[in-house]
């Protein structure tokens, strides 16, 4: 049987093994409903408090300033529509062109209800810059959403300051931070965020858990009614074990942080580096300031789909375009942010590694390429 070789972590990731064992008692003995007044719902109740300070102290934030949330869908939809729903006056949102579609359909919905919306496009190395949000933004402003690193090429935003450029307008800030946190050190006080998404199996945590952090203060509407949990914001009954989960994961993501950056760049390096030494022509998408260990790269006038299959049948899993979108064979809407050439876009795949893989993962997928593309 063939060895399978992951190399798509921006989809998702291996849940960690500490992770499963912290989030097990939840499912098999402690599994009581946290909202309920009896002697069996004060575990539950526990660890859901504990995980919301563990997570906090991971970002920098204060514990009542996590939200649980079903993932990195339902915290950007909360944070754009929540925030839309609180202007009366229907004051503007400002996102970028290659947001991800949570982002991109959230805003399209408000814009149906009658709140504008405008789309910024980043240039060609796929950056939203100060300059670029200056054009846009004015004193109506009522939410800027720019995510902090792009899911398929990488490219990490310059989060502060935009995000003091929106609130020298008066603008709330909120980032998706779905595929970088875990990966890379973010602290909102640092970057000054009003709102943040994350996605916990994005850091090896289960799938159907992440959340979203608001800054105290901030003015946003529920996301759902119901019961009272997280803070009468968000009603429904916690996924206790997903709960823990997440919280054990970013904790552990965050404790090695450093030494997993270390090991996926050189993985990256080393992939690169090989790649130029077998004559295949290439160009990286992203510019010089990625996310650790997403490679876009994109092959003149070669078939991203086709690649994707035939590594797919020598058990190596990577991505073409947009994970999330793997059914749409069109052109990634991020390339056409980015405006990559069509002969360049349709020959894109992405490849993702994380703490995971290993120079020997490296060395199969290099000669994968080359049997495909030499």
């Amino acid at each position: 049987m063939k060895r399978l070789i992951y190399a798509d972590n921006a989809a998702t990731t291996q849940l960690d093994i500490e992770a499963f064992e912290a989030m097990k008692p939840y499912l098999l003995q402690e599994y009581g409903n946290a909202s309920q007044p009896y002697s069996f719902a004060r575990q539950p109740k526990k660890a859901i408090q504990e995980a919301r300070e563990t997570i906090a102290s991971c970002i920098g934030a204060l514990p009542e300033e996590i939200y649980f949330t079903s993932g990195g869908t339902e915290s950007d939809n909360w944070a754009i529509k929540g925030a839309a729903f609180c202007s009366h006056d229907h004051r503007a949102t400002i996102t970028t062109a290659f947001e991800h579609h949570a982002v991109l359909h959230a805003c399209e919905a408000i814009e149906l209800l009658g709140y504008p919306v405008a789309y910024m496009w980043p240039d060609g190395n796929g950056i939203v810059s100060p300059e670029i949000l200056e054009h846009y933004i004015t004193d109506n402003t009522l939410l800027v959403s720019v995510m902090f690193a792009n899911n398929e090429i990488g490219s990490i935003q310059p989060i502060k300051e935009l995000c003091r450029l929106a609130h020298s307008h008066g603008a709330l800030f909120h980032t998706d931070a779905v595929q970088a946190i875990g990966h890379v050190n973010i602290d909102v006080n640092e970057l000054g965020v009003d709102m943040l998404s994350a996605s916990a199996h994005k850091f090896n945590g289960a799938k159907g858990v992440g959340f979203l952090y608001i800054r105290k203060g901030t003015p946003i509407t529920p996301y759902a009614d119901g019961g009272a949990q997280e803070h009468g914001l968000r009603a429904g009954t916690e996924n206790v074990a997903g709960i823990v989960s997440m919280a054990t994961a970013l904790r552990v993501n965050i404790e090695r942080l450093n030494v997993n950056q270390e090991h996926v760049i050189s993985l990256e390096r080393m992939l690169l580096s090989n790649i130029n030494r077998s004559g295949i022509h290439y160009i990286r998408n992203g510019g010089g300031h990625t996310l650790p260990g997403i490679i876009s790269l994109s092959f003149d006038g070669k078939d991203g789909e086709s690649i994707l299959h035939r590594m797919d049948l020598m058990g190596i899993c990577i991505s073409t375009g947009s994970a999330c979108d793997s059914r749409d064979t069109e052109i990634s809407h991020v390339l056409r942010a980015i405006r990559i050439p069509e002969n360049l876009a349709k020959g894109t795949i992405r490849i993702s590694l994380g703490k995971h893989n290993t120079t020997d993962d490296v060395e199969a997928i290099v000669s994968a390429l080359k049997k495909i593309l030499l």
